[in-house]
């Protein structure tokens, strides 16, 4: 039997774009000697799952994505949606090496295949804290060497998200993804944190001194905003790093509202 809980299934269009062009870029994918990615829970349409293996296959030209739901209902609804694909009625391309079968935590996957990425977004949310430990690793369990889950959650339009990206050896960084345009406070992604730092939002915990320094560091740069959000967005992570915060990455994934750490210096306190 699948493993999990059924979920809302809340899907929208472009929801994950954010979390697709992360993992798009990430060596998990890139570097794949079986470029098979798992779309864990993908909701009450298959769309999720069409969009990922559209935007993937421009990073892998030989990607495949299978969707996985618990909720038998939603994998026949995806599988409609995927006919119509390949008949030529939606905007997505024919071809696309898409399926989609039942399944939970446990993966299951034709022939025992181990996916290079498992995205599992909006799944965790509706689980207590002390669950997340034993989901991350069953999933991690089904990696391919050297693979990454992709573990978080996002509103409902993909303009505020945070994730957790996780390895075989357990979670390595936290990512924010944010639309810049209007952004008030970059700590409003308080409320779409993963499962394993919602609670952990308070002080004394390194979730909250990162929210509350980049916070401040957004407010320090607001003339800024004359050049654009970006440029804001781009002196704000230079002075957490320059405040000894290990950002990785550089301007070119900051310029898109992103920002990365490893998994250690927001890891909850024990």
């Amino acid at each position: 039997m699948p493993v999990g809980s059924i979920t809302r299934g809340t899907t929208n269009t472009n929801r994950l774009r954010r979390i697709d062009r992360w993992i798009a870029d990430s060596p998990a994918l890139r570097r794949a000697d079986d470029p098979l990615v798992v779309d864990l829970g993908y909701g009450a349409s298959g769309v999720t799952a069409l969009e990922l293996a559209t935007r993937l296959r421009r990073a892998r030209a030989d990607v495949e994505v299978l969707g996985l739901e618990i909720d038998p209902g939603r994998v026949r609804t995806a599988r409609a949606q995927l006919a119509d694909v390949r008949e030529g009625r939606t905007p997505f391309a024919g071809d696309l090496a898409v399926s989609f079968e039942v399944g939970g935590f446990e993966v299951p996957t034709p022939g025992g295949r181990r996916p290079c990425v498992i995205r599992a977004f909006n799944v965790l949310r509706q689980y207590d804290e002390a669950d997340v430990a034993s989901a991350w690793s069953r999933m991690t369990e089904r990696l391919a060497p050297a693979g990454l889950l992709v573990e978080g959650t996002c509103d409902e339009l993909g303009r505020i998200a945070s994730w957790v990206g996780l390895e075989a050896s357990g979670p390595s960084t936290f990512t924010i993804g944010l639309r810049l345009t209007d952004l008030a406070a970059p700590s409003i992604v308080a409320e779409r944190l993963p499962k394993a730092l919602i609670h952990r939002n308070v002080p004394g915990e390194r979730i909250h001194d990162l929210l509350v320094a980049l916070d401040r560091a957004w407010a320090v740069h607001a003339a800024l905003s004359v050049y654009g959000p970006s440029q804001r967005w781009i002196a704000a992570v230079r002075t957490l790093q320059g405040g000894g915060w290990p950002v990785t990455g550089g301007t070119r994934r900051w310029r898109l509202g992103e920002l990365t750490v490893p998994w250690s210096a927001v890891a909850p306190a024990t």
